[in-house]
């Protein structure tokens, strides 16, 4: 029975701006692609949107490293993202800005909204401060000499030649990586998000079914910890939206990330002119709002994002679907391996395609981190799409043409197979709704081996040099051209371009629906080469282009401004400290480490990802009281093997050592996965 068309807005997660697009973005927008695709095959209307998160004092400084404005460094970055997007043929119906009017507008429309409905608390603050820039500086954008060891070029948080920790003030000659002046301290007041108000919502919402159950599990653990106000401001100069009525503050980079889907789609109905914005997003809509996003930022988007909809009297999503990490050949994505491979560099050396269909051929609806294995990318490619699908088409289409002139037969030969092959839509359609796209795969691969083994079974290239044998000929190719058809439309959400090349070769639209009846006498065109096998030479110097991007990274971003001269900042930039990952992180386990006098083994949850961290914080802690703590780590550092194990990463602490030594612990409203821009 034929249902209304559903009215659908999906977005994915914006992507920063300080950066270029790589792989790992690449599994999001790919997920996401191939379910509007499909949902547009069956009839129902779509909007896709997305724009580049544009705000905040990475961006900022960058801007300012590379002697340009924000404004235009965001400009050429967003023309940038966009066309490695269009080349991977993600069919965006708006890429926009968080930098934008229609973005502005509504962030000062929900503040307003949450302030008059009693959202919005102010309290006092003390933050380091640059005096001369007249700045409010993070811990990391201060260096100086360790007070310790003496070690020159350490950062404000702890030595990394000794280990000690300490605070910014304790540094011997401490200088702000801005301006090269002395940092003090200073109070200021900031605006928070009174999150709490919201739980008994938030705990009935995300049980609601509209996230995936691993993700509601985790938020319990979240709820158990207690919610937090959230801070949402930053002091001048920051790159961002001047908070209404509030001079010289702003609002933090999260607040109106977020936002940025509204902005985006708002824009996109303007320059349309027949879609209502306030279909989509008022409260009560009958539309359906999906947002695809990575594990790392599904804190923001379950409880802080929901809970400002709510409070400012907006919709809620549907449902936000959270997937995993990519790993490049079982590990980390690395630059010194050349497995931290942007978008534009593999796009250089192989076919979009292939990676669309490598990562919808082991997604699921779960939030498992996904392996490329570069070998198995190869085989898997060449084997399913060159070997099975694009092979069961050439190996039919020659006889067609050349002896029948390009016309199928009048009938179907096999009617019961080619229904078997037809039924399977609405299989494949529930793993494709439900995003178990590996399944769909693995189904559409089973179907192209039992059209095989019946090409096999009927021998053509036999049946082709006896006598009187036309009309068989041309029922076995017929049929066998037939299940390319109904392969290739299964497949269509997924390899949209090897579809229109198919659709050209036989001389149809591939839909969804049409797959219940079979092309018969019908005319199709000459057969020309519809893919590629992908050559292992070329997915070589695709990694050893990765490393010599990363050398002429590293060779572009040189010292600029104050520092640039002085002894302490020869070696680091601007940049440099854009890249350093600061997270929240929960201590779930802490445990003192034999035979060690000064290291406590802690167990971190990052939302969603656990880590194991050595920290030499015995001396002041006992590590029953550390557990359910929130702290700061450092998430990006290289692994280190120590001969207690492994350390992924670094705990931020503070203090003149001993007993007196204070984790750093995050401002209310912090919660696990965090990222600190």
């Amino acid at each position: 029975m034929a249902t209304d068309p559903r009215k659908i807005l999906v977005t994915c997660a914006l992507p920063y701006a300080n950066g270029s697009i790589h792989l790992g973005h690449m599994l999001e927008h790919i997920q996401a692609d191939i379910w509007v695709r499909y949902q547009r095959m069956r009839g129902h209307q779509v909007h896709f949107i997305c724009a580049d998160d544009a705000h905040g004092t990475p961006i900022m400084l960058k801007a300012q490293q590379l002697g340009v404005s924000p404004e235009d460094m965001i400009a050429a970055v967003q023309k940038e993202h966009k066309h490695d997007f269009d080349r991977f043929n993600i069919g965006f119906d708006n890429y926009h800005s968080t930098h934008s009017t229609e973005n502005r507008e509504f962030a000062s429309l929900i503040y307003g909204r949450l302030k008059e409905n009693g959202f919005i608390q102010s309290r006092t603050i003390s933050q380091l401060f640059d005096p001369e820039q007249s700045m409010f500086l993070p811990d990391r954008f201060v260096k100086g000499t360790c007070p310790s060891c003496k070690a020159e070029d350490q950062y404000g948080d702890n030595c990394e030649v000794c280990s000690a920790t300490y605070t910014p003030a304790e540094l011997i000659n401490p200088k702000s990586a801005v301006s090269g002046a002395t940092p003090v301290m200073k109070d200021t007041e900031h605006f928070f998000f009174d999150l709490p108000q919201f739980e008994g919502m938030l705990k009935a919402w995300t049980r609601s079914g509209a996230l995936q159950e691993e993700m509601a599990n985790k938020l319990e653990e979240w709820f158990e910890s207690g919610l937090q106000q959230w801070d949402i401001t930053r002091d001048a100069p920051y790159f961002g939206f001047e908070i209404p009525d509030a001079p010289g503050k702003y609002f933090y980079v999260w607040l109106d990330a977020p936002i940025g889907y509204m902005g985006s789609f708002k824009n996109y109905c303007d320059q349309r002119g027949d879609l209502s914005f306030d279909d989509y997003w008022q409260a009560g809509s009958d539309a359906e709002l999906y947002h695809f996003i990575g594990k790392d930022i599904v804190y923001f988007h379950s409880l802080f994002w929901p809970a400002m909809l709510e409070g400012s009297n907006f919709r809620k999503p549907n449902n936000i679907f959270v997937h995993g990490y990519v790993t490049v050949n079982g590990a980390k994505m690395s630059k010194s391996k050349g497995t931290f491979i942007k978008a534009d560099t593999y796009l250089n050396h192989l076919d979009p395609e292939c990676l669309r269909y490598y990562y919808a051929a082991k997604l699921t609806s779960r939030i498992d981190d996904l392996d490329l294995n570069l070998d198995d990318f190869v085989a898997r490619v060449n084997a399913d799409v060159v070997n099975k699908l694009v092979n069961l088409a050439s190996r039919n289409a020659g006889f067609i043409a050349k002896r029948f002139d390009g016309q199928l037969a009048a009938e179907c030969a096999e009617p019961a197979l080619y229904a078997e092959f037809a039924e399977a839509a609405g299989r494949i359609g529930e793993f494709y709704e439900q995003r178990e796209f590996g399944r769909a795969i693995r189904e559409i691969m089973a179907l192209a081996d039992k059209a095989n083994r019946y090409v096999d079974d009927k021998a053509p290239w036999v049946v082709a040099k006896e006598e009187g044998k036309d009309a068989e000929l041309q029922a076995i190719c017929s049929l066998g051209l037939n299940l390319f058809r109904v392969l290739m439309t299964y497949l269509k959400p997924v390899m949209p371009q090897l579809a229109e090349r198919a659709e050209a070769f036989l001389n149809t639209d591939l839909a969804w629906n049409a797959v219940a009846t079979p092309l018969t006498g019908h005319g199709v065109n000459k057969f020309k080469a519809l893919f590629s096998r992908i050559e292992a030479d070329k997915v070589a110097a695709m990694v050893e282009a990765s490393k010599e991007d990363l050398a002429a990274e590293q060779a572009r971003v040189a010292p600029t401004g104050p520092l640039a001269d002085d002894p302490i900042s020869d070696t680091i930039s601007f940049d440099d400290f854009a890249r350093v990952d600061l997270r929240v992180a929960l201590i779930k386990k802490a445990e003192a480490v034999p035979k060690a006098d000064k290291l406590l083994r802690l167990q971190l949850d990052l939302g969603g990802e656990t880590r194991q961290v050595f920290a030499g914080i015995k001396s002041a802690y006992n590590p029953e009281d550390l557990e359910g703590k929130l702290t700061v780590m450092v998430a990006n550092l290289a692994p280190r093997k120590m001969r207690f194990g492994m350390s992924e990463g670094m705990v931020l602490a503070a203090g003149p050592g001993g007993k007196d030594l204070w984790i750093l612990e995050p401002h209310d409203g912090a919660q696990p996965g965090m990222r600190i821009k």
